[in-house]
């Protein structure tokens, strides 16, 4: 048999390869035998191992699945994400993953729209904008927009999550991009607000102090009801799991949706301020 000798150190890419091909290898398996495990030919395994092809996100879920290594810090789909992603802050993309598969996403943001709710003009206002900054590559600015619709794309699914999101008012009034896109993104916010999974509230600045949060955060609901909670940093985002930091968390949240004005006064507040009044 032909067998092509690898170079991990070349390239991510071929480290993952070369990782699969250890994997197999170790189950004593052809290119051949995994493939009938994962749904994939030889072929194309014998592609992904050699670094020819990147590796789909239904491969990587299928390795995991049948190597045992799902939802643990060897996972196939975690290494896959850090790859795909590699412009994103550490653990951004681990905790896509778990957002994605998440029952209920409860976030709190300040400053922007945030990434589950923008338009696709208000996500490439924001990535060109890092471009020009020289904080990212053209082609890491694509990627950034294409991950904010697939992000998206979950809340579309059979099952989809419920949804609580806290926007700090500052969302609302920094403009991004112009009117035209100010204007589209704030009736975007209005049609989420109509969705049967979604609650939306904007957080008013007269509650200065009363805010619980400085800095956006997210809390996540697994169907099994476990909790994490994702923030970031300047420099790294945070996936925290243990449920002594997270419960804190979850009660605050909870406080801040309680005194921030409902859903039908912030839907009121979009309307105002596209309309140009106060």
């Amino acid at each position: 048999m032909n067998r092509k000798d690898l170079n991990p150190d070349s390239s991510p890419q071929a480290a993952f390869g070369a990782r699969l091909r250890l994997a197999r290898e170790e189950r004593g398996w052809t290119q051949e035998e995994l493939g009938e495990h994962v749904g994939y030919s030889g072929t194309h395994l014998s592609s992904v191992e050699t670094g020819r092809k990147f590796p789909t996100l239904r491969l990587v879920r299928g390795l995991d699945r049948v190597f045992g290594t799902g939802g643990t810090a060897e996972a196939f789909e975690r290494e896959w994400r850090e790859i795909r992603h590699g412009s994103l802050l550490e653990g951004f993309p681990e905790f896509v993953g778990y957002e994605g598969r998440a029952a209920e996403i409860r976030l709190y943001e300040v400053g922007v729209i945030p990434g589950l709710l923008q338009t696709p003009e208000y996500a490439s206002v924001l990535a060109d904008s890092a471009v020009k900054r020289r904080a990212i590559t053209p082609d890491q600015a694509r990627e950034r927009v294409t991950l904010v619709a697939e992000r998206q794309a979950a809340l579309a699914r059979s099952n989809p999550p419920l949804v609580f999101a806290l926007l700090d008012e500052s969302c609302i009034r920094r403009p991004i991009g112009g009117p035209e896109v100010m204007d589209a993104q704030l009736e975007h916010l209005e049609r989420f607000a109509e969705l049967p999974n979604t609650v939306f509230q904007v957080v008013p600045f007269e509650m200065g102090e009363r805010r619980p949060f400085n800095l956006p955060i997210t809390v996540l609901t697994m169907s099994d009801r476990s909790l994490m909670s994702y923030a970031e940093s300047a420099q790294q985002g945070h996936l925290e799991r243990e449920s002594t930091s997270v419960v804190p968390l979850l009660t605050a949240y909870h406080q801040l949706q309680a005194e921030a004005p409902s859903q039908a006064s912030s839907v009121v507040k979009i309307r105002q301020l596209r309309k140009g009044t106060p």
